[in-house]
């Protein structure tokens, strides 16, 4: 029942633009998330992220352990294209990934310019979020698919030209040499 009281306060975060400003801020997020959800809920909220480690953890949410996953084996699909384009070796833990990771990657590897590599990652990641987002509007991973949205769309509109490319030469070095960073939300 805490769910519909929740879920009804939550301004919808459909058919936002990229620029438009969010209807709602995470600490207004987090407020309500430790008002209304128990315990088992918010433990599986405090393992939301954009950057999920290389290993698997289960969550107790099946929504976010599929996230985590997919996000996985993007990165790591990532990783193997662009290291495929400099000819340099990639880990990737003997993983086979689908045709649309593959896809996916190749095609952000061959946009030149970072910004757009990241805006048009990010879209896949939110077609990626969408194809989990539940049918019933009033549950718990409802709270987690909506989470997940606003980390994603908070992220797009945190990025600074600069500081994006000075990041993404870093990260993508670390990427080549096998070291794990993660990104600074």
């Amino acid at each position: 029942m805490a769910e519909y009281y929740f879920v009804s306060q939550l301004p919808s975060l459909d058919g936002i633009g990229e620029n438009a400003p969010l209807p709602i801020t995470e600490e207004r997020f987090a407020e309500l998330c430790n008002r209304f959800l128990g315990k088992k809920a918010l433990a599986a909220m405090s393992k939301l992220t954009l950057s999920p480690p290389r290993v698997g953890e289960s969550s107790g949410s099946a929504l976010i352990d599929t996230w985590c996953e997919s996000e996985r084996n993007l990165r790591l699909a990532l990783g193997k294209a662009r290291a495929e384009k400099l000819k340099k070796p990639f880990d990737t833990e003997n993983k086979v990934f689908s045709m649309d990771y593959v896809k996916t990657a190749n095609a952000a590897v061959e946009i030149e310019n970072p910004m757009e590599a990241e805006v048009y990652l990010n879209r896949c990641r939110l077609e990626t979020l969408e194809a989990l987002r539940p049918t019933d509007n009033f549950s718990e991973d409802f709270i987690f698919y909506y989470a997940l949205k606003l980390k994603l769309l908070l992220r797009l509109r945190q990025f600074d030209t600069a500081a994006g490319e000075k990041a993404y030469k870093s990260i993508y070095n670390a990427i080549l040499s096998g070291e794990r960073l993660e990104a600074k939300q």
